[in-house]
């Protein structure tokens, strides 16, 4: 949507200043907003004009307007024009930024995106703020779809019965030709597409007149001679060599044709600041004319780019812009050459496309809204599809395991993210550590606990009534014989659990075979799932040992123990229909091949994913005590009352540790003991089953496609409505952001893992190639148009 600024200079001067009132609002809307500001006194600035304007007409051109005379000896040269020229860009930049002016450029900032096309128009009837060249203010210069125009403060609307044509019709003046070339103008007029023109050159007065009054012109261009009175009241046209009119003797012919549709006049002659001011009062919506003296070369260069971006689809401002712009390229042979076209506005009308043009009455209007209407449903249903092929290619690059690196890399990184939790003061561990084990007699134990010292805890453990023992050390071997004690305690101890290792064909591994005094009901075991990158991600809660396998366990060491302890709770292991896990409230569904980041995995028997429960550290979410601790008594009874103890070694010596997605503080992989990764997955049962807290879970595929769907589509639109690509990529960052905090707030909040890395996968190749190809969409655009024109003709 097109944004209309208009400037409203009031009653003022140069000595006294000028009061402001700047509007702002939608193209064919009331305005949104207003501020009043003003202008302070500024005697320097009309002076700086003068001099440059006096520089500027006094160079050697090869064309001016009659009547202006080159002052003899005083021939200018364009070094002195450009310097005489940057002085009055300064000067004039220099009292916008006049204080008691920064509410209406604090106003302009609020309300404006350097993205928007913004038509700005200046409203005022002092002709020496209209000569001034406003398309320097530097805030003009920062908004690259903003064009000003100029206008006068009485205006109106003119109600005319339109006749619906399918050809623009221009009348086209070729006026007095001495000294200046007006056939290049007329070549580029018959180049264009869609039109129906009539040359009158060097007509008559009465010939222009008759012209005027018998046909509806959608456009009336004038090339030739033309000058402007130095109060800018008025100006003339030479229309052959002996004959020249003002424009208020044509008054009644220009009405008429006005009347009768006439849109657009664009005179492309020399000084025609005057013939605009007069001209707008005779309510014409547009013209375009040249403030001052203009070389053939630069008129007919303006005109070339002007009817090219015009006729080929872009706005009047925009192509004006446009056109003006590239005449910068010649000055250097002819300074301030950009500075000559300026628009004269009539408030009350919209500016006219040349879809308009060659559709204006009302059954052309409705073709256009249709058009643009089916336009507008093929750019979304384009951005769409494109957005959805985008989304399907990386869900299926996602499929193939492509991206569970990095998927997984991301989801290290939500979990480091996490808050801190409180303890599990359900839990306490009793770590065996390298001083433990060298302090177990004088010979050599075997293993890390010797059938003495495990005889000694288990007795000292048991005074102090724990719900139950889990005891994480592979007992491969009988007890002594000379501790039938300590092989009937493990035997008839029903609150004792203890691990075992089931083989593993795959990868060689024997397995290790449970205690000979555990019976098998209280045995788990101890296997875990291992990443490719050594990280521990997930839980096994059960598998089918294979038949060879000396450990026989179908739960993990970690389900026996918290299924004991919940027994005491009523709280029993149960199975649903889909034969997903219950413990209490909370279903435990299994992972699959394709879940979430992990794709193409070996998801065999119950797995789950693993949720780390963080208190400064992954070891200190539970309270920890050595073996020498409890066997010289140290620890206090009530710490071990109705808990879970876990007996594990902690000497690095065993080698006993598993990575975790956690990192230390000198940014290495995290690793724990073996115990602690149990005590871990207990207190992920037990919090689940007791607390309600919640799983890691994942979305359906289905779900996790819309999702990255979503995103694609969001790429698509930023990089459809959003143009400059600087901007574009400031809105790619904070998009991704978002994206970023998203999940990371869902993550924590709902422990949710959704999409991250396909979805601003999919977002940034969207933006890529939405971007690329919409650069060169409005032909397609066009040729859309054509077609619908080609159709009306036919139809």
């Amino acid at each position: 949507m097109t944004k209309l600024v208009v400037l409203k200079f009031g009653k003022g001067s140069f000595e006294t200043g000028f009061p402001v009132t700047l509007q702002i609002g939608e193209e064919n809307s009331r305005p949104e907003s207003e501020v009043i500001g003003e202008l302070p006194p500024e005697r320097e600035l009309p002076l700086n004009f003068n001099c440059w304007q006096a520089i500027y007409r006094n160079l050697d051109f090869a064309a001016r307007p009659k009547g202006l005379i080159k002052q003899k000896l005083l021939i200018s040269s364009g070094q002195e024009c450009l310097q005489a020229a940057q002085q009055l860009r300064d000067r004039l930049n220099y009292w916008l930024q006049s204080e008691c002016f920064r509410p209406i450029c604090e106003k302009w900032l609020e309300k404006l995106q350097t993205s928007d096309i913004i038509r700005v128009i200046l409203q005022t009837q002092d002709y020496q703020m209209q000569k001034l060249p406003w398309h320097l203010w530097e805030l003009i210069e920062r908004y690259t779809n903003a064009e000003i125009a100029l206008s006068a403060t009485i205006y109106e609307k003119i109600n005319f019965s339109p006749i619906s044509t399918a050809t623009v019709k221009i009348l086209a003046l070729l006026g007095d030709s001495h000294g200046v070339d007006i056939a290049t103008d007329r070549l580029l007029l018959e180049k264009l597409p869609d039109t129906k023109i009539h040359f009158l050159v060097e007509p008559s007065r009465e010939d222009l007149t008759d012209n005027l009054w018998q046909q509806n012109w959608d456009i009336l261009f004038f090339a030739g001679h033309s000058s402007s009175q130095s109060t800018g009241e008025t100006g003339q046209i030479y229309i052959n060599q002996t004959e020249s009119l003002t424009i208020s003797q044509l008054k009644y012919a220009l009405k008429q044709a006005v009347e009768r549709g006439l849109k657009l006049a664009i005179f492309n002659s020399c000084d025609g600041l005057g013939l605009a001011r007069e001209f707008a009062s005779l309510q014409i919506p547009q013209l375009i004319v040249m403030r001052e003296p203009v070389p053939d070369r630069v008129a007919q260069t303006f005109l070339k780019h002007f009817l090219q971006a015009y006729s080929g689809g872009k706005s009047l401002y925009l192509a004006v812009r446009e056109a003006r712009e590239r005449l910068q390229g010649l000055d250097g042979q002819f300074p301030c050459a950009s500075w000559l076209p300026v628009i004269y506005q009539n408030l009350a009308e919209i500016p006219t496309s040349w879809e308009e043009l060659i559709g204006r009455g009302a059954q052309g209007r409705r073709d256009k809204e249709t058009e643009g209407q089916s336009l507008s449903v093929h750019h979304y249903l384009w951005l769409g599809c494109g957005s959805l092929v985008i989304a399907l290619f990386v869900a299926g690059v996602r499929y193939l395991g492509m991206l569970q690196g990095l998927e997984l890399q991301a989801f290290d990184q939500l979990q480091r993210l996490r808050p801190d939790e409180q303890p599990d003061s359900r839990l306490l561990v009793v770590t065996i550590t390298e001083e433990d084990v060298q302090s177990q007699f004088q010979e050599k134990p075997q293993g890390s606990l010797s059938d003495e010292s495990l005889l000694k805890l288990l007795q000292k453990l048991e005074a102090y009534q724990p719900q139950t023992i889990g005891l994480d050390i592979y007992r491969d071997r009988a007890v002594k014989p000379e501790l039938p004690e300590l092989a009937k305690h493990l035997y008839k101890s029903k609150h004792l659990s203890a691990v075992c290792r089931v083989s593993d064909p795959l990868s060689g591994h024997p397995g290790i075979k449970p205690p000979p005094e555990i019976p098998p009901e209280r045995l788990g075991f101890s296997d875990l799932v291992i990443d490719r990158d050594n990280l521990v991600r997930r839980q096994l809660l059960a598998l089918t040992p294979p038949p060879s396998s000396p450990c026989k366990a179908q739960y993990a060491f970690s389900v026996q123990v918290a299924l004991h302890y919940l027994a005491a709770h009523n709280i029993s292991l149960k199975f649903t229909s889909n034969g997903a896990w219950q413990l209490g409230k909370t279903t435990f569904k299994p992972l699959t091949t394709h879940t979430s980041g992990y794709q193409g995995i070996d998801a065999s028997g119950h797995q789950i994913l693993l949720n780390y429960r963080t208190q400064r550290s992954l070891e200190q979410f539970v309270p920890q005590v050595t073996l020498t601790d409890v066997l010289t008594g140290k620890v206090n009874p009530s710490t071990v009352k109705d808990k879970i103890v876990l007996i594990g070694t902690t000497a690095q010596s065993f080698q006993d540790y598993s990575s975790t997605p956690y990192i230390t503080n000198e940014g290495a992989i995290k690793q724990i003991p073996g115990v602690i990764l149990q005590a871990q997955m207990i207190s992920q049962l037990l919090s689940s089953a007791l607390d309600g807290r919640s799983l890691l879970w994942v979305w359906s595929v289905w779900q996790e496609i819309l999702w990255i769907w979503g995103w694609s589509l969001t790429g698509s639109l930023l990089a459809w409505y959003i143009r400059p690509w600087f901007y574009l990529g400031i809105a790619t960052l904070i998009v991704i952001a978002s994206l970023y905090g998203i999940c990371l707030v869902v993550f924590i909040q709902c422990s949710a893992w959704i999409p991250l890395v396909p979805s601003a996968i999919a977002l940034i190749s969207s933006i890529i190639l939405i971007a690329y190809f919409t650069r060169d969409f409005p032909h397609s655009v066009k040729i859309a148009r054509i077609f619908v024109i080609t159709k009306n003709k036919d139809d």
